[in-house]
């Protein structure tokens, strides 16, 4: 049951064995993760397109990425303004950033590009599936499953080279309280969706367990429940961050820890300039922590929760 899980798991820690001290080498890492989940999400387009009944499918999965949405969204800000309330944490005055994104629109560029890289997936599995016919859709899988073990190594590697000391993240009491309010408000509402869903339990808790990470969340769903359940993954966790954007400068001087905690695993990277620009610099730490953790924890608890499948 497990093993399935194992061999997902095996190459995250080969690459978080890779301890990296070349600048030059590190940044092209980051552009091979950039690249590589590039090519999984335009693959995983493609295996889209090659659905019975696209039309009903596309549909049921606005529907469903909804759902889980409204519901995860719920609880999450619900634990949130709860936790607010009950540490002592204020963002500060004025903001000490340069080059932070100075309107959403530029903020939600990149997330909107990987909107239009499935959808470029999606127009490609359409216009050359007729011509090359199963084949296309079989070799689109094959090759996302091995482009993903690469991208789990590179993020490993990435993790274990990110300049962040697990003392320093355990020492930093708020950002872990936040990592976790989220997390576990997030899994309860993942076991509430499943049944909504149509999934198991472990499914539910699986679909839940993205935490913002989209890009890695559709990959390993998609993987084990299919194209349709990748894409829900997709747009879960997309529009997770697409509201943080707009939820952060409205609420992060009265509840700093809703607005840091609620971006999820994407508070260490692409919610990080907003939060920096309309926090101040002291929030830095705290999200980067946060999102430091709940990166950690959701490749994990995915496969963990998938493998729970019988």
């Amino acid at each position: 049951m497990l093993s399935g899980l194992l061999i997902v798991l095996l190459p995250l820690f080969l690459g978080y064995l890779v301890r990296v001290r070349s600048t030059r080498l590190l940044n092209l890492i980051n552009r091979a993760v950039s690249g590589s989940v590039y090519l999984i999400l335009l693959l995983m387009g493609v295996s889209l397109a090659g659905l019975e009944n696209l039309g009903s499918q596309l549909s049921r999965l606005g529907g469903n990425a909804l759902l889980l949405f409204s519901i995860t969204t719920l609880f999450n800000l619900a634990a949130l303004w709860w936790l607010s309330r009950r540490v002592r944490l204020s963002a500060g005055g004025s903001p000490v950033v340069q080059d932070a994104p100075t309107n959403k629109l530029a903020a939600m560029q990149g997330s909107l590009m990987l909107v239009g890289v499935v959808a470029a997936g999606v127009t490609m599995g359409l216009l050359l599936g007729p011509m090359v016919g199963e084949a296309l859709f079989t070799t689109a899988d094959w090759l996302a499953e091995w482009v993903l073990y690469l991208l789990l190594v590179l993020i490993g590697c990435q993790l274990r080279n990110s300049g962040m000391p697990l003392k320093q993240i355990l020492l930093n009491r708020l950002g872990l309280a936040i990592a976790v309010t989220l997390a576990v408000s997030s899994l309860l509402a993942g076991l509430l969706a499943a049944p909504l869903l149509a999934l198991s339990w472990n499914e539910g808790l699986a679909m839940a367990s993205g935490f913002g990470w989209y890009s890695l969340s559709a990959i390993l769903i998609g993987d084990q429940l299919g194209p349709l359940m990748g894409g829900v993954a997709f747009f879960n966790d997309l529009t997770r961050e697409l509201l943080a954007f707009i939820l952060i400068p409205l609420v992060i001087h009265r509840h700093t820890a809703l607005a840091i905690g609620y971006g999820g695993a994407t508070s260490m990277d692409f919610t990080l300039p907003v939060i920096q620009q309309h926090g101040g610099v002291a929030c830095v730490p705290i999200a980067v922590v946060s999102g430091f953790i709940l990166s950690l924890l959701s490749p994990p608890l995915i496969l963990f929760f998938l493998s729970l499948s019988s």
